[in-house]
């Protein structure tokens, strides 16, 4: 029974034509995004502002939503919670459960991330607060002597006990192994660290007992390094991420869901809809996307109330491009349009 309960959430998230909206920034990274727009961050700012996106009505193209801790125990203008607002427009609530990644013991350039003191009871709590699903992210960056396999190996344990303990709650847990991109690595380097990567994470998956069914993976996709001088064309980032998803990921992990680890919003949108393009793979292919959903938004709304309507059409216009992307169907001229 439990089972099938997951394997139902994490089918009805991956809806056709459907991504989830990242809204789980810390309180110091999204007290980074509102000093960027000149506004402080205050619990009621804060609040105000993810109040906005969950009202734009993009229910049509998200089907759940990634919440902070503080986010979930928020209600919303009309004075509901937010899950029970968000539920009610249809898109699934979710939750960030783990605690941000620190320097890694014995390897202190390289990262881990914390959280798994007490997340059982945490959890538990998260479920009776209307959480169906969560995410954890684990940090892999690429320099010439990493990421060690250390590194890789510590954070894929931690990514499966963590989906295990959410699984035991009847939550669907989101595996996010992602590599960053901040750095001059090619796209083979790139590709060749993500296999890495993810073939620890599904050892460990399988070896910690998770229900691949019953959870979904938010992996980066396979991308030139930020800094890199020759950066890879959108047809070589869908070929590369593809045949790196295929050689790793079981076909009975019902979903991906990509973030978009700080490309351009369109370049996210165009790497998604190729990949889409290319015909039907195992898994469903959408997005889970923070910054590239949500920037224009940000610009928009500037923190007055009187902006409100043009930050929702900001974020709706993302929203519906990269349903079309999920669907193969986006064209650039689309970002134009009304």
């Amino acid at each position: 029974m439990q089972d099938q309960i997951l394997i139902n959430t994490a089918r009805s998230l991956m809806a056709p034509g459907k991504g989830l909206l990242a809204a789980d920034e810390s309180t110091g990274t999204i007290e980074k995004r509102l000093s960027g727009i000149d506004v402080e961050s205050t619990e009621q700012t804060r609040r105000a502002y993810r109040n906005l996106l969950f009202t734009a009505g993009a229910e049509e193209f998200i089907s759940g939503v990634i919440l902070f801790e503080e986010t979930l125990f928020q209600n919303a203008d009309d004075g509901r919670p937010f899950p029970e607002l968000l539920a009610a427009l249809g898109m699934i609530p979710g939750i960030k459960v783990d605690q941000g990644a620190k320097p890694l013991a014995g390897s202190p350039e390289e990262k881990i991330t914390e959280g798994l003191d007490g997340l059982r009871e945490r959890l538990v709590r998260y479920r009776e607060a209307g959480a169906r699903f969560a995410k954890w992210r684990g940090v892999i960056d690429i320099a010439e002597d990493r990421p060690s396999d250390y590194c890789i190996r510590v954070n894929a344990h931690a990514l499966a006990r963590y989906a295990a303990l959410c699984q035991e709650a009847g939550i669907v847990p989101i595996v996010e192994p992602e590599v960053l991109m901040n750095a001059e690595h090619s796209i083979a380097r790139c590709k060749q660290v993500t296999e890495a990567v993810l073939d620890a994470v599904f050892a460990e998956l399988k070896g910690q007992r998770v229900l691949l069914e019953g959870m979904l993976l938010k992996p980066n996709m396979v991308v030139s390094g930020k800094y890199c001088p020759q950066q890879a064309g959108i047809d070589e980032v869908a070929e590369a991420t593809l045949q790196c998803l295929n050689r790793c990921v079981p076909a009975a992990v019902p979903g991906i869901v990509f973030l978009s680890g700080g490309q351009d919003d369109e370049d996210a949108t165009a790497h998604l809809d190729a990949m889409n393009r290319r015909g039907p793979q195992p898994w469903t292919l959408s997005f889970s996307f923070g910054r590239a959903l949500q920037t224009p938004a940000l610009k928009a709304w500037r923190g007055q109330a009187e902006n409100a309507p043009a930050a929702q059409q900001a974020y709706l216009r993302r929203a519906r491009n990269n349903s079309a992307a999920a669907r193969g169907e986006y064209s650039p001229d689309m970002e134009g349009a009304a």
